[in-house]
């Protein structure tokens, strides 16, 4: 009998263990997940908790499963031999990696990076929501070292005696990126049925199959595939919709498998990311290299910018950046229309005057940055009567049309100042420095695919500034859904382009 003689005349129960294996499999693992990441969060906090907590699920992952099993089935409640008894087993077997890789994947972010969420004004939850489990979150999924993989079929009655009955040790599926388990298990659950079937002792033709079946998903799990290349982005909506493109057109025009990291953070969120390897590149802007992360004074000639954050991020950390994308996002200080005409205000210069009786928004990083609120209030001369409100930057434009503040600092490409009728003051004595819009790329990315070069090299100078403008208004004012806004823009840059019909 073949193997697709044997199939099909067993059918019905093949699809059946089938289906009941991927429900053991997939409810054991929401388990394991649903338990062990809450329990590693708690472990960082609660760091006493650490050895015993990790000690107690060390001591379940040696355990034979069949003597575990054997532990659980006089239990009430769970007792009994059946698919409970088999869920319990194998979520405490998930649980040790899970447990230990969230831990150690949340306490191994650089300290620098909770300490900016901190100065920023996050409390405890958010800095956990905001920063650290998105970081953390490539460490909690990621490969982890060869360790045994305990399987259903291990708690479904087999004999002893059984081949597939036994741990099977490292298995392709306990370094695949996918769901834990999935693809190993489910060869290593075929194999024994593979084995049995008729003339495959006589043979040897079963054992011939089971090789080529478990080889061929170990490749599929473990390293036939390219790791991804992962987009990131700040969390504001240029820059979701900037990595949507960034990681849009690489599938477009590339084979490299994508996955997208959008709306990570601010600034130096997204930098930490990119130098620890959670994202491999983002859009990241001229200036604000040059001054919040390098700590330079500004200057406002662009080349000089440019040359000097190629230099030095080249220099100290290995990244590269691309040519710019054809816009500039320099900060732009607004007030309301009506307040411009009242007391003709133009200039930043125009504010001084009135700025003691005046209470002003910005976003967390413009109170902090090296080119920000600090500077602006020297060189102007900008006293203001009361301490500023800080927001999300989301918020600022709605806050300041309603008349919470008087004063915003915003984004010069943002589509929600023409939709609110908010003035934009000169800054006329050019304290910003220039904020050309590019993409920052680590080295590993570059060292996987140095096709990534030319790729993103064809997206030098393609997106002006209207555009962005445009785009931004479509999602924050329109209400359109940022990846669709992108993904029309990117279809309309391909058809006008020769090179990519």
């Amino acid at each position: 009998m073949s193997f697709l003689d044997y199939l099909i005349a067993n059918r019905a129960d093949v699809l059946a263990k089938t289906v009941e294996h991927l429900f053991l499999v997939g409810t054991s693992v929401g388990i394991a997940v649903f338990i062990g990441i809450p329990t590693g969060i708690l472990l960082t906090r609660r760091e006493a908790l650490r050895k015993p907590i990790i000690g107690f699920v060390n001591v379940i992952q040696t355990i034979p499963s069949l003597a575990l099993f054997g532990f659980l089935i006089p239990v009430p409640l769970i007792g009994g031999i059946g698919a409970r008894t088999a869920i319990v087993a194998l979520s405490a077997y998930a649980l040790l990696p899970i447990v230990r890789n969230t831990y150690e994947g949340i306490r191994g972010i650089d300290p620098a990076v909770r300490e900016s969420g901190v100065a920023m004004g996050m409390t405890d939850a958010q800095l956990l929501r905001e920063v650290e489990f998105p970081l953390a979150l490539g460490v909690i999924v990621r490969c982890g070292r060869p360790r045994r993989v305990h399987f259903p079929g291990n708690l479904h009655g087999e004999q002893p005696g059984d081949p597939g009955g036994r741990d099977s040790g490292g298995t392709p599926g306990s370094c695949s990126r996918r769901r834990p388990g999935f693809p190993g298990t489910q060869a290593l659950a075929l194999a024994p049925r593979v084995r049995a079937w008729p003339g495959a002792g006589r043979t040897g033709q079963g054992r011939l199959i089971s090789a080529v079946l478990l080889a061929a998903l170990a490749l599929h799990g473990c390293g036939g595939e390219r790791r991804p290349l992962v987009v990131g982005s700040k969390n504001f909506t240029e820059q979701s919709l900037l990595g949507e493109i960034l990681a849009g057109w690489i599938e477009h025009t590339t084979e490299i498998p994508v996955q997208s990291r959008l709306h990570l953070g601010g600034t130096f969120i997204c930098h930490q990311a990119l130098l620890g390897g959670g994202i491999d590149l983002y859009v990241e802007y001229t200036g604000t290299a040059f001054t919040a992360i390098l700590q330079h004074p500004p200057i406002t000639n662009p080349d000089s910018v440019r040359r000097a954050v190629a230099s030095e991020y080249g220099r100290r950390w290995a990244a590269e950046w691309s040519a710019p994308l054809g816009f500039e996002n320099t900060f732009a200080i607004l007030v309301r229309r009506s307040t411009a005409d009242s007391l003709n205000l133009r200039t930043i210069s125009d504010v001084v005057p009135h700025a003691k009786r005046w209470t002003a928004g910005f976003g967390y990083e413009f109170t902090e940055r090296e080119d920000g609120l600090p500077g602006l209030e020297l060189l102007y001369g900008l006293r203001f009567g009361r301490d500023p409100r800080l927001m999300d930057l989301g918020l600022l434009y709605r806050a300041l049309a309603n008349g919470l503040v008087d004063l915003v600092a915003g984004n010069s490409t943002d589509g929600q100042i023409a939709a609110l009728d908010l003035v934009m003051l000169e800054d006329d004595r050019r304290y910003f420095p220039p904020y050309e819009a590019a993409p920052v790329v680590g080295a590993a990315a570059l060292e996987r695919y140095p096709e990534l070069r030319g790729v993103l090299r064809q997206l030098a100078g393609r997106l002006d500034t209207e555009e962005m403008r445009a785009m931004n208004r479509a999602v924050d004012v329109e209400g359109r859904d940022f990846r669709q806004v992108a993904r029309e823009w990117i279809e309309r840059e391909l058809r006008d382009d020769p090179v990519h019909p």
